[in-house]
């Protein structure tokens, strides 16, 4: 035991110290993607499959935009969407707290789109970026299509975005947004 005391005493007084390294830090969140980013995308796939762009403008705080993106991914109604349309969200008017979420130079597209008019506004655009149509009727936004004559409006959009549309899909739609369980 006597030898092995300096031992020990020698290997403890050669092991370097190192002071307790910092916690690695957490990546950084990625950015929200530009307007013109999502926007580029968007219309090099719709004209890659000959389709239109569906857009839509909403916000965290509001709750028609919540409904809006609930109806979106219902499962019958996320095929019929995707046959026929590719669909965008852009996030604009952000309160201060959440103004991370937002899309820059999403407002310029909001605009452009003929709103801001209310939230969430919605428009149909050819491949190009054209206006077909958006979500004003009789210049006032419907908004979230709730009741019959935002409905009815709604599917009118439909149907000027994309002519082709069977009878079978816009009827899906239309039942969806009249059931009272929507979303």
């Amino acid at each position: 035991m006597k030898l092995l005391a300096p031992f020990l005493a020698v290997l403890l007084a050669a092991t370097p110290v190192v002071a307790p390294s910092a916690p690695l830090a957490a990546p950084a969140a990625p950015a929200t993607p530009s307007a013109d980013h999502v926007f580029a995308d968007a219309e090099a796939k719709a004209t890659k499959e000959q389709k239109v762009i569906f857009i839509h403008f909403g916000a965290s705080w509001c709750v028609w935009c919540n409904r809006l993106e609930q109806f979106l991914a219902r499962p019958e109604i996320q095929p019929v969407f995707e046959k026929y349309f590719v669909a965008v969200k852009l996030v604009v008017q952000e309160d201060a707290k959440n103004k991370a979420l937002g899309n820059p130079g999403g407002d310029v597209y909001l605009k452009q789109a003929g709103g801001p008019d209310g939230l969430p506004f919605s428009a149909f655009l050819d491949a190009k970026g054209a206006l077909i149509v958006n979500s004003k009727n009789k210049g006032s936004n419907i908004g979230y299509p709730n009741n019959p004559d935002e409905i009815k409006w709604f599917l009118e959009m439909v149907k000027k975005a994309a002519p082709n549309i069977t009878p079978g899909d816009l009827g899906i739609i239309e039942k969806v947004l009249k059931s009272p369980s929507t979303p």
